[in-house]
């Protein structure tokens, strides 16, 4: 048995080929995919975050929306780049969204992928500090918000406050009591998953990570997977943690889904850099129902997760992306025992 979600980069374009226009569509269009979803029976809906693009960018408010529109649905992010953010203000908008939608955020954070702006951070008033990377800042902020996620009193109050204060040290409010566990790292490499196991973060493991042995990707996704549980298991936590990993899979069930997606396309791996990083780029799935179950029965990432994405063509809009994701559901996840 196998979680199973969304993950939506949340494009929009004003070309005339799409179906989702502006960013007022890519936002309405996200909430009614993840109802549609929820009512499909997929167990999660996860969004990307990225600045200065023609995508989604600011994940609180949607994700505070698709809260308030489902009742069952896991609902995250598939990554946060924490390079942005400012780790109080987003605790508590992180506390605010897990209340609204009673305990069922997953975030995703990381030190995020290369963006559409040079060292687009500096904008948002952030830089690192002496002797730090963008990547060790991004860390940083992470660990101030996993801190402060644990809800304990810091701030001496104010001895004549405007409202009466409840006694001790303050905490960041609203705060969402257990959201601290249901925190997510993205990882690149080895390292960074081993050093999210170590301070107690769950695994988002993407179609992307650093070239570190030259085997297939899917080979070095599973080796990742497992040095993460293994170094989770020497630090000592006391829960099981969680591990996700995302693919592009397309069930070929009519015209439609072949002409998107039948001429064949990224059927293997490709090689690649990203900021002189030497990196390995998973393949996708596309083919009839039988032939998927198959190929994906010998993906070992898929197999060392408990948690699968599936990456959505939002710009198709919700009614296509609705029968993706039921295809895959009724026609591929029995077969392999994920349903």
């Amino acid at each position: 048995m196998k979680s199973i979600g969304f993950l939506s980069f949340g494009h929009w374009s004003p070309d005339r080929h799409s179906r989702v226009q502006t960013a007022s569509d890519v936002m309405l269009q996200s909430i009614d995919l993840a109802v549609a979803a929820e009512e499909l029976g997929l167990d999660g809906a996860y969004f990307r975050v990225h600045h200065f693009a023609r995508q989604l960018a600011s994940p609180f408010p949607l994700l505070a929306a698709v809260g308030a529109r489902t009742s069952k649905i896991e609902i995250g992010t598939g990554v946060i780049d924490m390079r942005y953010e400012n780790p109080m203000y987003m605790v508590e908008d992180a506390g605010a969204a897990d209340l609204i939608s009673e305990g069922r955020l997953q975030l995703g954070i990381s030190r995020g992928s290369p963006e559409q702006v040079i060292d687009g951070w500096k904008y948002f008033g952030y830089g690192p500090g002496e002797d730090e990377s963008p990547a060790d800042m991004a860390r940083r902020h992470a660990l101030i918000f996993l801190q402060q996620l644990e809800g304990k009193g810091f701030a001496a109050p104010n001895p004549n406050p405007m409202f009466p204060n409840p006694p001790g040290l303050l905490r960041l409010e609203p705060h969402s009591e257990g959201l601290r566990d249901r925190i997510w790292w993205g990882a690149g490499s080895n390292a960074t998953a081993e050093w999210a196991a170590k301070v107690g973060m769950n695994l988002q493991s993407s179609t992307l990570k650093d070239d570190e042995t030259g085997e297939p990707f899917h080979i070095q996704q599973a080796k990742q997977i497992r040095a993460y549980r293994d170094a989770w298991k020497e630090a000592g936590h006391a829960r099981e943690p969680r591990v996700s990993v995302s693919r592009s899979i397309f069930a070929l069930m009519n015209d439609e889904d072949r002409m998107y997606f039948g001429r064949g396309g990224k059927d293997r791996d490709s090689v690649g850099f990203i900021e002189q990083q030497r990196s390995v780029f998973g393949r996708g799935y596309a083919d009839e129902p039988d032939k998927l179950i198959d190929q994906l029965k010998e993906d070992e990432g898929i197999a060392e997760a408990d948690t699968l994405l599936l990456t959505v063509p939002n710009m198709l809009g919700v009614d296509y992306n609705a029968h993706v994701i039921e295809s895959i559901l009724t026609h591929v996840a029995p077969g392999l025992g994920w349903r």
